[in-house]
């Protein structure tokens, strides 16, 4: 159903459902690409193919919005942003050359948890003991999947783990430009300053592709990148972000039937149960956060 937005404008929250769901679809076809090329390819050649299709979008919005797409008051915050978005990419990529899509995007949804523990120690924001809560159990359902000491999972899962860390600081890096900066600009500085700084180590890890598999699967990690990029965007902006975030898990699903599909991987007993107190966690604090703006947008309005 359409409702008007404060502003007056309408939000289509099904749509945004739609398209986020779409986005997540994309996203998770991106990764399963992206797993089958690290089989030959090296990591960063892949994470490299990856953020050109973020390139391309950013060159769109540059086409479509002028030079001014580039002004902002904190360069060097879009910078440092661009480069956390860099590290992260090449991180999971590492990680999913090694273990089970589904287990690594399980990990990664840790990343909601770090950004409270971000919130509070960074932008000193109040967390309640809610919140508190939830982002312990969420550690202790990461830690069921991990299972540390105990050799089921392979090591590089903690690569997963420092890829969630650097998404989560993107995101409070983010919190601190949406006052000045707007999300287009946002957008355009990480694609721009990822893309060269993969760039830079890509002469030394090089290697042409040999095969039309090979080829195709690379240009299509760039494009469906950028398509799925536009489409979280467009989601965001046609529907409510409290609304159609939680659609995100949906890649847990789509990253668990890639894997039995391409790889033959199915996640154990124990991921399944993990991956379940992180998801619940995860939408629990999704919750409490839209709890806590409606409250905060009451006290202002």
């Amino acid at each position: 159903m359409n409702v008007p937005s404060p502003a007056g404008q309408q939000v289509d929250n099904m749509r945004g459902l739609a398209l986020m769901a779409l986005a997540m679809f994309v996203f998770s076809a991106v990764d399963t690409q992206a797993k089958f090329l690290t089989q030959t390819m090296h990591p960063i050649q892949v994470t490299w193919s990856r953020q050109l299709g973020l390139f391309a979008a950013m060159l769109f919005l540059l086409a479509r919005h002028g030079p001014s797409v580039l002004k902002t008051a904190h360069p060097w915050l879009q910078v440092f942003r661009g480069c956390l978005a860099a590290v992260s990419a090449v991180c999971f990529i590492v990680a999913v050359s090694f273990v089970p899509l589904a287990d690594a995007v399980s990990i990664s949804f840790i990343a909601p948890f770090i950004v409270t523990l971000l919130s509070a120690f960074i932008l000193r924001e109040t967390v309640g003991i809610r919140r508190w809560a939830a982002v312990t159990i969420g550690f202790l359902g990461t830690l069921i999947v991990i299972r540390p000491g105990m050799g089921v999972v392979d090591p590089a899962i903690f690569f997963v783990v420092l890829a969630a860390f650097c998404f989560a600081l993107r995101q409070i890096v983010s919190r601190s430009l949406a006052n000045s900066d707007r999300t287009i600009t946002t957008v355009a500085y990480t694609a721009l300053v990822s893309v060269v700084l993969l760039t830079l180590p890509l002469p030394f890890v090089w290697q042409t592709p040999t095969t039309g598999i090979e080829l195709i699967l690379l240009l299509g990690v760039a494009a469906m990148a950028g398509v799925g990029e536009f489409t979280l965007i467009k989601a965001l902006e046609v529907g409510q972000a409290a609304v159609v975030a939680p659609v995100q898990y949906s890649l847990l699903l789509w990253s668990t039937f890639y894997g039995w599909l391409i790889f033959n991987d199915l996640p154990d007993f124990w991921t399944w149960v993990g991956a379940l107190i992180i998801v619940s966690t995860g939408l629990y604090t999704l919750h409490r956060e839209r709890l806590a703006a409606k409250a905060s947008k009451a006290r202002t309005g």
